[in-house]
């Protein structure tokens, strides 16, 4: 057997003769890294869920023509004419060469996929049932790699050609209608066409399932009349969270106006920081208390060990190898209690993710850690414990060994 280094020696001896702080502070830094763990992955899970679930139906970045501005009329030698101006009539508008457009967005440095759109109201007839709609004119192939809607279909498959239709459950329900079936598409430019249903979705939202009606980019163009146009280029990027830079490049490259999701969903990006600052206040204080628990065990282990420090500084032990014992007592407490909140952590994790559920009974979000939260967490909970054994350390190295005896 290799024999222990002095340090090493004393400082498990003294862990041993103090099992009933040990084992406490033991825990406490155990349930700290378990606390850490779990709320990192719970808020890290749900925020993820709620991204996609939001995400899912939308692109990262949207590019429609600029608005129209109405401008004063003015007189060639004064002031404008009109004293009221007035915004301009609602219109389908169109990107102008769009097939040019298409490849510069392409390019743009973040994205990955770029899909052509048409869209605009409509009315779904059927029979005397009569829905308000919003036609979606896609190409299928660019569209399913901007927004995974494969995922989302309920019945048939998302394929578009000729007049085929893909429509949303509630619209199906409310319609009487299901795959195969025939609707009438009204446009408000009084053009109208028969389709075939040959896919029905849910997304999951009722307003989504009541109106959106996927048809093929051709076909919505001659309803919309917008032959030749599109009304708006979506694209997907590499970094979810660098869609509003991305933007910013498109709108600066095009002339174009870019919205990214960050700018829909202002809310929602808001409650997801303070979600992420509120767990960094706890992971904060929680680390705070860890580390005055492991510093009171170990001020009252000094006080408590003081007769065996002076018998040890009287016996040759320096100032270091005193030091190095409480030092070590820190990095045991930090090191152990931080495999066991993992542990702990992992089980609270799986335990907690079948809690959370869907409607439709389906896992909320699945128990998954990163191994970089885990090694963050351990290598925090090993600092803790050297940081927070360096003032008791100190102070047992500075006790003068005839005082300590005496007063022992």
């Amino acid at each position: 057997m290799i024999p222990l280094p002095f340090a090493w020696l004393v400082a498990l001896r003294f862990l041993r003769e103090g099992r009933m702080q040990t084992a406490l502070i033991l825990s406490g830094v155990t349930a700290g890294v378990a606390v850490i763990i779990f709320l990192t992955a719970l808020i890290e899970g749900l925020q993820a869920n709620i991204i996609a679930r939001t995400l899912g139906t939308q692109p990262h970045v949207v590019v429609r023509p600029v608005e129209d501005a109405a401008r004063p009329v003015m007189e060639r030698t004064g002031p404008p004419v009109a004293a009221v101006i007035e915004k301009r009539a609602q219109r389908l508008r169109s990107i102008d060469q769009w097939e040019r457009v298409v490849p510069v967005i392409e390019a743009t440095p973040g994205v990955v996929a770029v899909s052509p759109m048409v869209s605009g109201p409509a009315f779904a007839v059927r029979g005397n049932a009569s829905k308000s709609v919003a036609l979606l004119g896609v190409e299928p192939e660019r569209y399913l790699r901007v927004v995974k809607f494969r995922d989302y279909m309920v019945a048939g498959e998302f394929r578009l050609s000729g007049t085929d239709a893909l429509i949303g459950v509630d619209l199906s329900r409310d319609l009487g209608v299901t795959l195969g079936d025939k609707l009438r598409i009204a446009s408000s430019q009084n053009r109208d066409d028969v389709v075939t249903i040959v896919g029905i979705f849910d997304v999951g939202n009722k307003e989504v399932n009541q109106r959106w009606v996927f048809l093929p980019l051709r076909l919505t163009q001659n309803l919309l009349d917008l032959v030749g146009g599109v009304s708006n280029i979506d694209a997907t990027v590499e970094r979810l969270f660098d869609a509003e830079t991305v933007a910013r490049r498109v709108e600066a490259q095009t002339g174009l106006q870019a919205e990214s999701w960050m700018q829909t969903n202002a809310q929602l990006l808001s409650a997801l920081k303070n979600q992420t600052l509120t767990n960094r206040l706890i992971r904060g204080f929680v680390i705070l208390i860890v580390a005055l628990g492991i510093a009171s065990v170990l001020v009252v282990s000094v006080v408590q060990k003081s007769k065996e420090i002076g018998i040890l500084r009287a016996m040759g032990a320096s100032r270091r190898n005193i030091m190095s014992v409480f030092l070590l007592q820190g990095a045991v407490y930090g090191f152990a209690g931080s495999l066991a909140g993992v542990l702990l952590g992992f089980g609270l994790v799986s335990a907690f993710s079948g809690v959370f559920r869907n409607p439709d009974g389906s896992v909320f979000f699945k128990p998954a850690v990163d191994l970089e939260i885990v090694v963050s967490a351990c290598i925090t909970a090993l600092l803790i414990g050297l940081v927070a054994a360096a003032l008791p350390a100190r102070r047992a190295s500075r006790l003068d060994p005839v005082t300590a005896i005496r007063n022992g």
